[in-house]
């Protein structure tokens, strides 16, 4: 069994709709929960009036029946507020020989605009732009949090804290707390790094000013994750290209690492390869929420370190997954760059609409959603199951079985003993 999802809609259109097919039957779930995400989606120092107008929420339209899933594809719909500023403009029918309105003719660099009118031969970048846009995430935070969910009932936590934004570096605690994000909501830009949190908003304030826009990285963690997710055999098993593929999806991300990054590639591989013994921690065979599995989900190994960030050779070690992703600055600046106008081609200032300053915060957020649907997708690789129980039996088996082959082994006498 696969999960997998789509989405449809543009940015000023009437909504966004989302089908997630793959859910085991049986996942307790409400719209309750799914809104909390699209909540922490819409906050962040540094957001746009956009923001402000956009209250999203979710409409079920199937796979959910009292409350719990049923196997078939869940639909959603996220309703645009913004559609009626926008319902003469985006309208789908027309009138033959009639001037669009907002005709968007002065791409943006960094933006999808030019390229897109040009592999699509339109002559409106709002063509382009409508899609191309982040608002189309909300739909994929709403099908990250059925993922989520799913992954909750195993123990499985996802969150994830500011790393740095406009240059500014965040210092981490070790340990993080647990629950992170209850710790990372509470920040105006999700930072755990109090000093750095002021700084930052200054920095906020100053590009805003100045019409600029600031980029930043994200660090998700998860932890609760079974060993063997993943696959070595092929490389679109691999779990690390999976979660790679997927970050890299988000708007405006240019960069992810796993683990150490690239900074394993500066030092020697005595300091990178994280050591190997056996044995587990008091707890550690409990998950994040506490009704997992109570097994070892380590399979009685553990790593002195998590250089490797929780995957080795494509799949999940049983050690915290540690991802980071890298945000390039919004390409909508209020003092615009210089461009090209397609219907004159004379040199022109880029078009500038309402935008963010930041959304960095927001991409954490975005960032959890999906390495949610790319883990949950793997657990039903793993496991499959038509109903959650089914599903859980698999992965309670799985787990008793873990490692015993190697129990059995270091039990036998040494070659030779006795003699």
């Amino acid at each position: 069994m696969h999960l997998r999802f789509t989405t449809a809609g543009e940015s000023h259109g009437k909504a966004l709709v989302v089908i997630v097919e793959g859910i085991p039957a049986g996942l307790p779930i409400s719209a309750a929960f799914v809104d909390t995400d699209l909540g922490r989606r819409m906050q962040g120092y540094g957001r746009g009036a956009r923001m402000k107008i956009e209250q999203d929420r979710i409409e079920w339209l199937s796979g959910v029946r009292a409350g719990e899933t049923i196997g078939s594809p869940i639909a959603m719909l996220i309703h645009n507020r913004d559609w009626t500023n926008w319902e003469e403009i985006m309208a789908a029918e027309g009138t033959p020989g009639e001037e669009r309105r907002r005709r968007v003719t002065r791409p943006r660099p960094g933006h999808a605009d030019l390229v897109g009118v040009l592999k699509y031969d339109r002559l409106d970048a709002r063509d382009i732009l409508e899609r191309a846009s982040a608002r189309e995430t909300a739909a994929r935070v709403a099908a990250g949090a059925i993922a989520r969910r799913l992954l909750e009932e195993f123990g499985i936590e996802i969150g994830s804290h500011l790393v740095s934004l406009g240059g500014i570096r965040a210092m981490t605690p070790s340990p993080l707390p647990t629950p992170l994000n209850a710790a990372t909501d509470a920040s105006p830009v999700r930072t755990l790094d109090a000093v750095a949190e002021t700084q930052m908003i200054t920095r906020i304030d100053k590009a805003k000013k100045d019409g600029d826009t600031l980029g930043g990285e994200m660090e998700v963690i998860v932890r609760g994750l079974p060993v063997g997710l993943g696959s070595h055999v092929s490389w679109d098993r691999k779990l690390d290209g999976r979660l790679a593929g997927m970050l890299m999806s988000i708007p405006a991300v240019k960069g992810v690492e796993i683990g150490m990054g690239f900074e394993a590639a500066r030092r020697p591989g005595s300091e990178v390869h994280d050591p190997i013994i056996a044995g587990v921690d008091a707890g550690d065979a409990v998950g994040a929420h506490g009704r997992a599995s109570l097994r070892d989900p380590r399979a009685g190994f553990r790593r002195v370190g998590n250089n490797a960030g929780g995957l080795e050779g494509g799949m999940t070690t049983g050690e915290h997954l540690v991802v980071r992703v890298a945000m390039k600055p919004i390409s909508t600046l209020m003092s615009p760059l210089k461009t090209v106008n397609l219907a004159t081609g004379a040199e022109a200032n880029a078009q500038s609409e309402r935008s963010d300053v930041t959304a960095v915060p927001a991409m954490g957020v975005i960032a959890e959603a999906l390495v949610a649907l790319v883990l949950a997708d793997a657990m039903l690789e793993k496991f499959g199951g038509d109903a959650l129980s089914e599903t859980r039996r698999n992965l309670d088996g799985y787990l008793a079985a873990a490692g015993k082959r190697w129990d059995a082994v270091r039990n036998q006498p040494a070659s030779g003993e006795g003699d």
